[in-house]
This record gives C-alpha cells, sequence and structure tokens, in this order.
C-alpha cells in the first residue's frame, strides 16, 4: 500500500519530509492526579494517541500491535489543568532498518509544556525479534510530509 499523493498544493510541498501530525485535545478530568494538574503519564498517552492518528493517516493500521515501544522520555516544562488545550506535535525524526523514532512537543496555554522523544522497532507479536520495515511503510513514515491536524477540542 503507496502513500497518497496529498491533494493540496502545501501538503504537495511538504511531501519528502518525515511525516508528522498535529492532535489537540482538552485537558479531561482522568488526566489530572490529586494536585490538580496533569498526571504525568498524560503526556504518553497524548503522544501515543497523536503515534495513532499519525499511523491512519499514512494507511499504515497494520502496524498497530506489531511495534513494540523501546523507549521513551519526556521532559516536563509547565503545568497543564483541566480543561486546558493541548496541541500535540508528533513527528517522525528517523526510520531506522527496523527502528522508528519519533519527537514530540505538548503546547498548552502557557507554552511548551512537555517535550520528548519515542522509539518503537517493527516486530511482530508473535516473532522473536525485528524484521525489516516494508518499502512502502518506510517511504510513507519517512517522506509523506506533515498530515491534515486533528481536534478533539
Amino acid at each position: 500500500m503507496a502513500a497518497q499523493e496529498p491533494a493540496d498544493p502545501a501538503r504537495r510541498a511538504a511531501a519528502g519530509l518525515p511525516a508528522g501530525v498535529v492532535v489537540e485535545r482538552r485537558v479531561e478530568w482522568h488526566d489530572t492526579d490529586a494536585a490538580g494538574h496533569y498526571h504525568f503519564s498524560s503526556i504518553q498517552r497524548w503522544a501515543e494517541a497523536a503515534e495513532a492518528v499519525l499511523l491512519r493517516r499514512l494507511g499504515l493500521a497494520q502496524l498497530f500491535g506489531s511495534i513494540p515501544r523501546v523507549h521513551f522520555e519526556a521532559d516536563y516544562r509547565e503545568r497543564l489543568w483541566f480543561g486546558d488545550l493541548v496541541r500535540v506535535e508528533f513527528r517522525v525524526v528517523r526510520v531506522g532498518a527496523s527502528s522508528l523514532h519519533y519527537t514530540f512537543d505538548v503546547h498548552g496555554p502557557r507554552g511548551l509544556s512537555a517535550s520528548g522523544a519515542m522509539s518503537v522497532v517493527h516486530s511482530a507479536a508473535t516473532a522473536r525479534g525485528t524484521e525489516r520495515w516494508p518499502d512502502h511503510v518506510r517511504r510513507a513514515l519517512a517522506e509523506a510530509g506533515p498530515q491534515t491536524p486533528e481536534s478533539y477540542a
């Protein structure tokens, strides 16, 4: 399955760049902790939600279940509170032979709230090791450019 040619001129101009997406949502009550601001684990959930949007946009939903996480890191910079609008900027930074490296920034109403990185590998659920990315997957991740943003707000 090949990545589709972007329809609008701005996205066509960005084709050839690594894939990325912006996802917006609100901090929900279940995202907060006893102190009233977002729980640290919310950042990981928001990053994974943005990854899911990106893979679906690229037509790569078949990867779910075969891309275990091997690394996650986040730097927390500013608190987010219940009801705040959150913008997650999620992007591919490198596609290895069987690995995939993302970075992300989480912005709130007071600016950058968190930034981080996540790495996954291509490995079927029953595999004992990693597998090379198929060519069409590698191309989509490395060259599809920014995807249409998504808002849950």
